[in-house]
């Protein structure tokens, strides 16, 4: 992005800003401002980071813990990195509200409130927000000047039902799942029918078209592409219709960027669940993970071949993860209440 239009940007996302900044967790638990974790110093390498197979060492940074950055939410999602601002944009959904964390000083505001429930949030080719709104039952993009263009609310006459997670492709086109959480009950959004089937949609933003890509799974989550595009990894968190059901992350292939096929189990994810979903460079996928035991709690990190090759322990369920830094290297988390990160020894694979 030129210099010109993130300073376009950046003046349209100061105008989003409705509050003043939030505490950081430092001066929540210190009171003062910093940059420290917000956890009591480890040990390095930090036990948080567990490498099951081999194949994770090279991962794992010997010099680097997990740090919490912020807490305060009451359900962290959707993280998205700025890098040619410096900043992660994340939803606080049930508080209907997004947040923007800034790398240089470590304080959080208020980007906008209200969200409309916002969920997912992802940037398309040309660096604008793209975000998975629950109230409005919408797909959003915020353009460089900070106004919103309404991209899709509907499919043939019917509402979405709540869109939950997004992503870009090569070619432009925006995928996102809609598995109607928002919509369940009024904690997320407000409690409303379903119209339309658990669906995942691929939207070409020139043409406005639409189309069912998925339609066949209880509720589709989260999503990513592989760094070739080749592949596209789905998670379904619908409960399991029996005990001996995989927890399942799916992976399709794709066919010339329009179409799926070829569904097979990548990962199963019992006892718990997957959520967010975001693959490295190596073609590695990390899983946000939750709804199991504590120990659970956290990232789970799976090589191409589908092995859990890494996990990484939090004391909340992890909800969705991106990679971001000036590198790419540090893995975002959000967790329930809290914000984390990690430097790892590998880049994200989205663009930008």
């Amino acid at each position: 992005m030129q210099r010109r239009t993130f300073m376009n940007l950046s003046a349209g996302i100061g105008a989003a800003v409705a509050l003043g900044p939030l505490a950081t967790i430092e001066a929540q638990e210190h009171g003062a401002n910093g940059r420290q974790s917000g956890r009591e110093p480890v040990p390095y390498p930090d036990s948080a980071v567990e490498v099951v197979d081999p194949r994770f060492a090279k991962y794992r940074v010997n010099s680097a813990a997990v740090e919490r950055l912020y807490t305060g939410t009451r359900w962290a999602e959707g993280p998205v990195w700025f890098g040619d601002g410096r900043y992660l944009l994340f939803s606080d959904i049930p508080n209907n509200r997004m947040l923007r964390w800034l790398e240089d000083t470590g304080e959080v505001s208020v980007f906008r409130s209200p969200s409309n429930y916002s969920n997912g949030n992802f940037r398309d080719r040309q660096g604008r927000l793209l975000t998975c709104e629950h109230d409005s039952r919408r797909v959003t993009r915020t353009e460089y000047d900070g106004t919103i263009t309404v991209l899709a609310d509907n499919y043939q006459g019917k509402k979405f039902n709540a869109p939950n997670d997004i992503v870009t492709h090569s070619d432009g086109a925006i995928w996102f799942t809609d598995p109607g959480y928002g919509i369940m009950s009024n904690y997320e959004g407000h409690k409303a029918a379903f119209e339309l089937p658990t669906a995942v949609y691929r939207l070409d933003p020139k043409t406005r078209a639409l189309a069912v890509v998925v339609d066949d799974l209880d509720k589709p989550n989260g999503l990513c592409f592989s760094p070739d595009e080749k592949l596209l990894y789905l998670v379904d968190t619908g409960v399991p219709k029996r005990p001996a059901d995989p927890r399942p992350i799916y992976v399709y292939d794709v066919v010339d960027g329009l179409r799926l096929k070829n569904r097979r189990l990548f990962a199963d994810m019992s006892p718990g669940s997957s959520d967010g979903i975001r693959c490295d460079v190596d073609g590695n996928v990390w899983s946000a993970a939750g709804w199991g035991p504590a120990e659970f709690n956290g990232v789970h990190v799976f090589a191409p071949d589908g092995k859990l090759i890494g996990k990484i322990h939090l004391p909340e369920t992890c909800a969705n993860l991106c990679f971001g830094g000036a590198k790419k290297d540090r893995l975002f988390m959000a967790a329930s209440q809290s914000l984390y990160s990690l430097y790892v020894g590998t880049e994200g694979a989205q663009t930008p």
